[in-house]
């Protein structure tokens, strides 16, 4: 038996086939569940649609998560289709371009909002309207990012909207543990995405994390999908209000070894 036989689920955020939400999603497909899909709007439907279909979706729906009324009418739709809820993946955030380069100081108050709203609150609107239909023993899991923990170049307001997200987890996991349902959040190491692609620097973000991580290398997007999988299955069933790192340990390291010795050489070869 697989394990996530029988397990019925939906995921909002995935937009690509190299993305940490597909790697996810197919991690969980492959362990034997059933995936609803959602996408953000008729543009997007081209792109989530395919990728759906090749997991046998049977509920590829619409759904901008700042309203409410669509987030009501998903899950009125799964429950048609599926019934109940075994897993919801939360992997959506959005930030404007401008606000993701040059100072956080300047961050608009409209930049602010709409960073906040995508990224965070759509997880307590998700978990709002999923609870009537989660088994006891279900789980929800956010995807975030060290950016929320630590100043990362370039990341600014979102770094601020992750941490926002880090903290509603946990305050849903208490909501929801009463009625036997697990929130997490599974933060990802710097990876190659479509959507890292938006960070400005992000290609040196990739080399630096090699010297820093203990494992000497860059986390795949198959390293996050599996531990996603764990996350969402019966085998992480006491785990719950937790962060779990998946970034061959970068966020474990202030400096290594052989980032301090890269930096002396770069100072030596530029005085």
């Amino acid at each position: 038996m697989k394990l996530m036989e029988g397990k019925k689920g939906i995921i909002f955020g995935v937009s690509n086939a190299r993305g940490i939400a597909y790697a996810i999603a197919k991690q969980i497909h492959e362990a034997g569940a059933e995936i609803a899909f959602t996408y953000a709007n008729e543009a997007m439907e081209s792109r989530v649609r395919p990728l759906a279909e090749e997991m046998n979706s049977k509920l590829i729906i619409e759904c901008d998560v700042t309203k409410e009324d669509q987030v009501k009418k998903v899950f009125a739709e799964y429950e048609k289709v599926y019934g109940k809820l075994d897993f919801v993946i939360h992997a959506v955030a959005f930030a404007n371009k401008e606000d993701l380069m040059g100072d956080f100081i300047d961050t608009s108050k409209e930049g602010w909002d709409l960073a906040l709203s995508v990224s965070a609150y759509s997880l307590v609107s998700l978990a709002r309207n999923a609870k009537p239909l989660m088994n006891e023993g279900g789980a929800m899991l956010a995807l975030t990012y060290l950016g929320s923990e630590k100043v990362v170049a370039n990341y600014n307001v979102m770094g601020v909207a992750k941490a926002t997200l880090e903290a509603s987890a946990r305050y849903l996991a208490e909501d929801l543990g009463k009625i036997g349902v697990r929130v997490n959040c599974l933060s990802a190491g710097a990876v190659k995405t479509l959507a890292a692609k938006g960070i400005s620097g992000f290609d040196r973000m990739l080399k630096a994390a090699i010297l820093k991580s203990p494992l000497k290398r860059n986390v795949s997007l198959e390293d996050v999908g599996k531990t996603g999988l764990y996350l969402v299955s019966d085998l992480a069933s006491g785990v719950t209000g937790e962060i779990v790192h998946v970034d061959c340990g970068c966020h474990a390291v202030y400096a290594s070894i052989d980032e301090m010795e890269a930096t002396y050489a770069y100072q030596k070869e530029h005085q």
